[in-house]
C-alpha cells in the first residue's frame, strides 16, 4: 500500500512538464537538483529556531523592552466564584444578558458585578504587552535577517530584473548553495511558528494565520520538489520586505511612542499594498501563469503552484482590509492597536455602590467566595 500512495504521490506528471521524468534530473558535476531529502533537517532547524527565540526573547528583548518603558499593565484579579468560573470555563467567555441574570440570581451579586466579573477574568487570561513585545522583536529581527539575505542571494541573479529568465532553462536548473540556504532558513522559521502558534498571542486573525503558515510550508515544499526555486525566492523576499515595518511599528505601539508607530504604520501600509497587491499578483503570478506555457505545456504543478500563490494572495486582501481600516483609525483618529489583536477590554471604575431599598448603601457578599465581602 505505502509503494502504491508513494508511487502516485511522486508521479512524473503530477510534478514535471512534458515527457521528462525524474530520471532526467540526475545530479552531475555541473547540476545538483533539489530533492525532498534536504528539506527533513528543517524539522530539528526548527527546534534550533525555538530554543533561539526563547534565549533572544529573555536576554536580549526584555531588558530592551525595560530599556525603552514597555510594563505590564496591573491587572485587577477577580475574587474566586465557582458558579462564574464553572460557566466561564465550560460553557462561555461571554455570557448573553439571560445568562448573565440567571447568574447573577444565583450568586446574588448584580448584573453588572456578573459583567465586571467577565470582564476581568477574560483580561486575565490575555497576554501582557512585555509577551506582545517579545515576539514582535523575535519576528522583526527575523524578518530584517532574511530580508537582507534574500537581497544578498538575489541581487546577481539575472531573473532578479527579468521575471522571464525564471523559466530559461526549467526545470533543468542547478540548485544554488544560497538558495538551499535562504529555503532552509525560511521554512524552519514558519515550521517554528506552527509549532508555537497555540502560545503565542492570539489574535483575531488565528485562523487565517495557520492558513497562512500551512498554506506557505505547502509551497515552499512544492516549490522545492519540482524546482520552482527562483519563482520562490522572490516570493520570500517581497513578503518579508513589508513584514519588518510590521513587527517596527508594533514595538513602538508597545513602548507607546505614537507618533513614532504611526509614521511608520503609515509606510508598512503603502509597502504592503505595493508588494502584496501590486508586485505579487501582476508580477510575480502573471511570471508563473502567463509565461510558463511559453516554454512547456501546462501541467498539474503549474495549476497546483499558482493555485497555492492565489490562496496566499486572497489571505494578503484580507489583511489589507484590516490594515485599510486601521489607516483611516489613523487618519481620523489615533492609531492605538492592531487591528487583530485580542485586546484588553477597558476597565469600569473601580467605585460603585448598590443600594438597598430604604436609601442605605450597602456591601454585597462574595458569589461562591466562601461568604467573603466584595467591596466595589
Amino acid at each position: 500500500m505505502m509503494g502504491v500512495i508513494n508511487e502516485w504521490l511522486w508521479w512524473d506528471r503530477l510534478w514535471l512538464p512534458g515527457n521528462l521524468t525524474w530520471a532526467d534530473l540526475k545530479d552531475t558535476d555541473d547540476f545538483v537538483y533539489a530533492r525532498i531529502s534536504h528539506l527533513y533537517i528543517i524539522v530539528p532547524y526548527a527546534l534550533v529556531f525555538l530554543l533561539v527565540r526563547y534565549l533572544f526573547e529573555r536576554l536580549i528583548a526584555t531588558p530592551f523592552a525595560a530599556y525603552i518603558g514597555v510594563t505590564e499593565k496591573t491587572r485587577h484579579k477577580e475574587e474566586h466564584s465557582a458558579i462564574l468560573e464553572n460557566f466561564f470555563t465550560t460553557k462561555s467567555k461571554n455570557p448573553g444578558e439571560e445568562d448573565i441574570v440567571g447568574l447573577s440570581k444565583k450568586c446574588s451579586w448584580s448584573s453588572r458585578q456578573v459583567e465586571r466579573w467577565f470582564r476581568r477574568r477574560r483580561n486575565q487570561d490575555r497576554p501582557g504587552v512585555l509577551k506582545k513585545f517579545r515576539e514582535a522583536s523575535w519576528r522583526l529581527v527575523f524578518y530584517l535577517g532574511t530580508f537582507i539575505g534574500g537581497i544578498i542571494v538575489l541581487y546577481d541573479k539575472p531573473w532578479f530584473y527579468n521575471l522571464r529568465e525564471v523559466w530559461n532553462g526549467y526545470p533543468r536548473q542547478s540548485l544554488l548553495e544560497s538558495q538551499y540556504w535562504y529555503y532552509i532558513v525560511e521554512m524552519s522559521f514558519y515550521l517554528s511558528l506552527v509549532l508555537r502558534i497555540t502560545f503565542d498571542v492570539k489574535r483575531k486573525d488565528f485562523r487565517e494565520q495557520i492558513i497562512h503558515h500551512w498554506a506557505t510550508l505547502t509551497l515552499l515544499g512544492f516549490s522545492w520538489c519540482g524546482n520552482y526555486i527562483r519563482v520562490g525566492t522572490l516570493v520570500m523576499l517581497i513578503h518579508d520586505a513589508s513584514d519588518i515595518l510590521l513587527e517596527a511599528a508594533k514595538l513602538f505601539n508597545y513602548a507607546k511612542w505614537l507618533r513614532t508607530c504611526n509614521g511608520i504604520f503609515v509606510i508598512f501600509a503603502a509597502v504592503f499594498i505595493l508588494t502584496r497587491l501590486i508586485i505579487f499578483p501582476f508580477w510575480i503570478i502573471h511570471c508563473t501563469w502567463v509565461y510558463p506555457p511559453d516554454y512547456y505545456p501546462p501541467f498539474f504543478g503549474y495549476y497546483f503552484f499558482n493555485l497555492m500563490l492565489v490562496i496566499l494572495l486572497m489571505l494578503h486582501m484580507f489583511w489589507a482590509f484590516l490594515i485599510l481600516r486601521m489607516v483611516k483609525m489613523f487618519l481620523f483618529g489615533s492609531l492605538k492597536k492592531d487591528e487583530r489583536s485580542d485586546n484588553e477590554e477597558e476597565e469600569e471604575e473601580e467605585t460603585s455602590v448598590i443600594e438597598d431599598t430604604d436609601g442605605h448603601t450597602k456591601v454585597t457578599n462574595g458569589c461562591g467566595g466562601g461568604g467573603g465581602s466584595n467591596h466595589h
